[in-house]
């Protein structure tokens, strides 16, 4: 793997994902097809009302970058066939039926706002009559399935989905990122998944790598690349092979649902996204943040009043997130660290009365500060040869840095403390 087609990545920590597509339309969740059962042929009726007038990729791009994000990640294709740009394989497209390439807008607005360019790519595609139906078809109930997969075939499927990556990867000029999704080979209910023999995912990215050398690929052709995404869980730990850290991003949504859902209220409050975000930098990996507009295309007021919430904090913030990593110090419960350099930034979760107890900090700090006003914070150390510890039972431990906090907290989604630590003697 080249290490410079991820160094931008693992310094700018916060992407947003934007899923968009017919299923918008729908407004039912992204996978309506595959849960309402939808033949093909049914579900291409969305096609005909689909009209995203409010679609303003400019717009769309500075929302993303006022959040605190600088990369973005566009669903070109989801598993229901329908593409957002200028293809040759199918009519089953945006230009044909709205007279707009979506793609083009969208990588044109991204660079203009100097923001890394990703695009999302799904192996699945639902509307393809040679794509076999498999344990996540939405004909996979049918009583038929054995008689109709006789009639496909994978092979034919396979070429149709070279030639759509290979336009995506020639006729948009560079990208940074591609987010393929997804395999999985396992079966269920007698049908099996599908595996990356079925893409030739080596052959697919050898070609991303021919055409794309700079462009990151994601894990999910079922074989190694060059980040792994876990998806709607927070690690707990540092993701590693053979004792190697690997680079990784969480992706997540906001209210559970990857397209626009119309009538899903459950929303995780701004407060609870920034702790997914530092909680993520702490294990030394990204955040990638989804929202999908509605069926018009533009961000909804819920989610865009959230990304809006999430960039103030950004705005004050984001020294102890971009550039940021994590840190060899153990911090204590309830809080995390990120570490920029000779800043340890201080993630306070809980927010405790009085005194904050860091331990292993005692002489290590020169100054501490509220990140979001720059106010000074006042600390003491207790040495770690203090005699009189063993007198002042249930005290901190000798070597720990004890810092003095208000009984209030700032008035921001989440208090960070910056730290500047001396110089290692």
């Amino acid at each position: 793997m080249s290490a410079s087609r991820t160094d931008w990545f693992v310094h700018d920590r916060f992407g947003v994902f934007i899923h968009f597509g017919l299923y918008s339309v729908a407004a039912r969740h992204e996978w309506v097809q595959n849960y309402e059962r939808i033949e093909p042929a049914d579900y291409a009726r969305y096609a005909r009302f689909f009209d995203p007038d409010l679609f303003d990729a400019r717009s769309l791009a500075r929302q993303a970058r006022q959040c605190g994000a600088r990369y973005v990640v566009l669903t070109a294709k989801h598993h229901e066939g329908f593409c957002l740009w200028n293809t040759a394989t199918t009519p089953f497209n945006a230009v044909e039926t709205c007279g707009r390439d979506l793609v083009r807008e969208y990588v044109d607005a991204l660079r203009a706002e100097g923001l890394r360019v990703g695009l999302y790519f799904s192996l699945l595609d639902w509307s393809h009559p040679h794509y076999t139906i498999d344990r996540h078809h939405p004909q996979r109930g049918f009583a038929d399935v054995a008689e109709r997969n006789a009639a496909r075939d994978m092979s034919v499927y396979r070429a149709y989905l070279h030639a759509q990556v290979r336009e995506l990867l020639t006729d948009y000029g560079p990208l940074d990122y591609l987010f393929f999704d997804f395999t999985e080979p396992a079966e269920e209910d007698g049908l099996p998944g599908k595996s990356p023999e079925d893409w030739d995912a080596e052959t697919l990215l050898a070609m991303c790598r021919e055409l794309q050398p700079d462009m990151m690929v994601n894990d999910r052709l079922g074989i190694p690349a060059d980040l792994v995404t876990p998806e709607q869980y927070q690690p707990v730990r540092p993701f590693e092979r053979d004792g190697i850290p690997l680079v990784w991003e969480a992706c997540q949504t906001i209210n559970g649902s990857w397209g626009y859902h119309r009538d899903n209220h459950d929303s995780k409050s701004a407060a609870l996204l920034v702790r997914m975000l530092a909680s993520s930098v702490a294990l030394g990996g990204n955040l990638l943040l989804n929202v999908g507009p509605t069926g018009r295309g533009e961000i909804a007021p819920r989610d865009a009043a959230l990304l809006s919430a999430v960039g103030e904090w950004m705005t004050r913030h984001a020294d102890a997130i971009r550039g940021a990593a994590a840190s060899s110090f153990t911090a204590p419960s309830g809080v995390v660290y990120t570490q920029r350099a000779d800043r340890l930034y201080v993630h306070l979760f809980d927010w405790p009365f009085g005194l904050l107890h860091l331990p292993d900090l005692a002489d290590r700090v020169e100054f501490a500060r509220f990140l979001d006003d720059g106010s000074e914070v006042l600390f003491e150390n207790i040495p770690a040869d203090q005699e009189a510890f063993n007198l002042q039972p249930a005290a901190p431990e000798p070597g720990t840095l004890t810092l003095r906090l208000p009984v209030q907290p700032p008035a921001v989604a989440l208090p960070v403390i910056e730290l500047r630590l001396r110089a290692s003697s």
